[in-house]
């Protein structure tokens, strides 16, 4: 039982983008936000939930029935696999929840190891928006897609031609994957009005969870691109840095950021929090909470005056620390609204390497607030124009260095 225990994980999804679930089109989620704990906050799979009053075994006869039809009458090739994998997505996908989401055993494995690694894609964090639609959540800062100019919020409806109408996250994510050197096509409506197409060539995508620098004024800057499994000891060495340098003032950089391991935004927040300091909290529908709290004793950053950088492609992760920081140690808030996914998944496993991304509960920050399909309305809103993006004018970390500056 322990050892089934160990690999559940749980999972705040958009795209990553979530769902930061959250989807990396060529590095680590399928989806934006997506969170993958490891023994922190666990949700038990056996709790009480709304579903309570499902029969205990469906009457599959009216299925049976489908299933002759189609096999009797489809005039083409299916395997049986074929079609329980067919099943199994469509069980999933009755919950009209974009978080909730069957794997296959290949796309499980793919989705684990996209979480840490390097593969050959464009460079784009995906996911399914409120109305279904495949969407970017962010672009990898100097990526494939980043180069052609893709957007956050910009929803593809096309690749190479083929619809993405009722496509999954993960399913778009397989399309526009490929070899390294070869094109992809993508057709996109970018505010709801304009259509756009960008031919990407692929390439192999790398990106460190952690960069950071010494700004002018002897400012601490920390941009965290995800939270995965080396975070916790890169933004240790990076805050070593400050130390050694007097830093005083810090930023930390959550822009374009899905989300990413729990473990890992808890021990992030730890660098400013101690351990009696509640870092998020969940409630499911059946009344269950569940409290995290810091960890460890010495939060180097504590008494930092700290700016969080955040915009619409900050998701799940990023935004569970960016209310943390500003809940318990007045952390001020700087750039665009960010992305809205404050619900939890699962990651489930089956014997025969499956497994199914439900949605389990909702989070909420230290204060009680939920900004699920809402965001985070930073402290001072900043909004970079087309000019700025052309000329990379980055107000946004500009407006942060002023307000350290005026401390």
């Amino acid at each position: 039982m322990q050892k089934a225990k160990s690999f559940v994980k749980t999972l705040f999804r958009i795209i990553t983008f979530k769902r930061i679930a959250l989807a990396w089109v060529g590095l680590a989620l399928f989806s934006a936000g997506v969170l993958v704990g490891q023994g922190k906050l666990i949700v038990s799979s056996s709790h009480n939930t709304s579903n309570s009053k499902l029969p205990a075994k469906l009457n599959y006869s009216q299925l049976d029935a489908v299933y002759q039809a189609l096999k009797d009458n489809y005039d083409g090739t299916l395997t049986e696999q074929q079609v329980l994998n067919g099943l199994k997505h469509g069980l999933a996908q009755s919950t009209k929840d974009p978080y909730t989401e069957f794997f296959t055993a290949d796309e499980s494995k793919q989705f684990s190891n996209d979480l840490q690694g390097t593969i050959s894609g464009i460079g784009a964090k995906l996911d399914l928006d409120g109305d279904g639609y495949v969407t970017v959540v962010a672009p990898i800062s100097g990526s494939p897609a980043d180069q052609a100019g893709l957007k956050a919020k910009d929803i593809i409806t096309q690749i190479d031609s083929k619809s993405t109408s009722g496509m999954t996250t993960n399913e778009a994510v397989l399309k526009i994957r490929g070899k390294k050197g070869t094109k992809v096509t993508l057709t996109v409506v970018r505010d709801k009005k304009q259509q756009l197409e960008f031919t990407i060539t692929r390439d192999d995508i790398h990106v460190p969870s952690v960069e950071s620098k010494i700004l002018d004024g002897n400012v601490g800057y920390m941009q965290v691109s995800q939270f995965s499994d080396d975070t916790d000891e890169l933004a240790r060495e990076a805050v070593q840095k400050f130390k050694d340098a007097g830093v005083k003032k810090v930023v930390l950089d959550l822009r374009d950021n899905p989300g990413g391991e729990v473990t890992s935004a808890v021990g992030l927040c730890s660098l400013w929090l101690d351990g009696n300091q509640v870092v998020v909290q969940q409630k499911s529908s059946g009344g269950m909470v569940d409290i995290t709290k810091a960890t460890g004793s010495d939060p180097m950053l504590r008494s930092m005056q700290t700016v969080v950088l955040i915009n619409n492609g900050s998701a799940s992760a990023s935004e569970i620390t960016a209310l943390a920081l500003r809940d318990q140690v007045n952390a001020r808030l700087i750039g665009e609204k960010s992305y809205g996914k404050g619900v939890v998944q699962q990651l489930l496993p089956f014997s025969d390497g499956s497994s199914l991304k439900v949605t389990v509960a909702k989070w909420y920050s230290p204060k009680g607030a939920n900004i699920n399909n809402k965001g985070i309305t930073p402290d001072q809103t900043v909004t970079p124009s087309d000019e700025d993006f052309k000329n990379k004018n980055d107000v946004q970390l500009q407006a942060a260095q002023a307000w350290l500056a005026s401390k």
